[in-house]
């Protein structure tokens, strides 16, 4: 009796595991400049679905075939550009967001490009226009090609992402004041992931956009709703905070999460799965950013190194 109890604690404790995991994150570039094959974009979606929105898209091809070569796709490159990918949440108008869209838009399927209203002006007058590019998109320069839908969003605006069960919420984001970024909030089945774009911290932008920001997902990780966070950290701790252009360091991210701790308690932070995203490979600066980030782990919190074309389970 007593072993059979046993088996049937363990094998509660494995089903309430297999339950918690809700998401497939892969990475299909995780660098903030200078290798133009790694560049930020993050596939997000259900469980084992092959549902994908494409978080930012700076490499899409190349992220793409690092995947398969891993292992992580066992289709073609073309089946998942064309049919695994349902849409693009673009954060901001940096090429190195966005330039796998760009480059790979004539090979594509007709889907949403996501985002708010300035950023996709951003698309709209400067990428498909028909002078540097082609305009894929369904707005702007004629002619038009009506491959991409725009989505244009308000700031705390909720929405549905077309062809998979996933949910958004938008918020802005200061990228050097007044450059304008953004972050995406992901729901499925009451669970969420949140994703930042380029961000500064609000000290040093004048800004109070990431407060709005964690104060508003608060309660998500109070209930153990909240599954992970992804955000940038671009230089280490030596930049000066007059070279930051609109990004953060170690110091600056604990900064920045002692805020979300006050909304949420020091508690709830503790083993909170962080994915750091965004490192500027310039050096020894991603050792650095790594060592400094571990070392002054104030709160405890799950610090997860991404790797271009490995999966992660959330």
């Amino acid at each position: 009796m007593k072993s059979y109890s046993s088996v049937f604690f363990i094998f509660i404790l494995s089903f309430s595991f297999i339950q918690a995991q809700n998401f497939d994150l892969i990475p299909l570039g995780i660098y903030g400049g200078r290798d133009e094959s790694n560049l930020s974009a993050y596939l997000l979606g259900e469980k084992d679905k092959n549902e994908f929105i494409s978080l930012d898209a700076g490499s899409l091809h190349a992220g793409i075939d690092k995947a398969i070569m891993k292992g992580t796709f066992k289709v073609s490159s073309d089946t998942v550009l064309k049919k695994y990918i349902k849409g693009y949440f673009i954060s901001h108008g940096h090429l190195d967001h966005l330039d796998g869209l760009i480059i790979n838009s004539p090979e594509d399927n007709p889907k949403n490009i996501y985002g708010l209203s300035p950023v996709i002006d951003i698309l709209k007058n400067f990428y498909f226009t028909n002078g540097p590019w082609i305009n894929f998109a369904n707005e702007g320069n004629p002619p038009i090609l009506n491959k991409y839908k725009y989505i244009s969003l308000n700031p705390l605006e909720k929405f549905k992402i077309e062809n998979t069960h996933l949910q958004g919420q938008i918020f802005q984001l200061s990228h050097g004041n007044p450059y304008i970024g953004s972050a995406v909030l992901i729901n499925s089945d009451q669970k969420s992931i949140l994703y930042l774009g380029d961000t500064g911290a609000d000290r040093i932008e004048k800004s109070n956009q990431l407060d709005i920001l964690w104060k508003s997902i608060s309660p998500l990780l109070i209930q153990h709703r909240l599954l992970a966070i992804l955000i940038e950290v671009s230089f280490p701790n030596s930049q000066p905070e007059t070279s930051l252009f609109g990004h953060l360091t170690p110091a600056l991210l604990q900064e920045e999460l002692g805020k979300l701790a006050t909304y949420a308690g020091k508690d709830h932070l503790k083993n909170l799965p962080v994915i750091i995203t965004h490192l500027k490979p310039s050096g020894n600066n991603i050792d650095t950013i790594k060592k400094e980030l571990q070392e002054n782990n104030v709160y405890g919190i799950k610090l997860i190194f991404p790797v271009q074309g490995e999966k992660i389970v959330l």
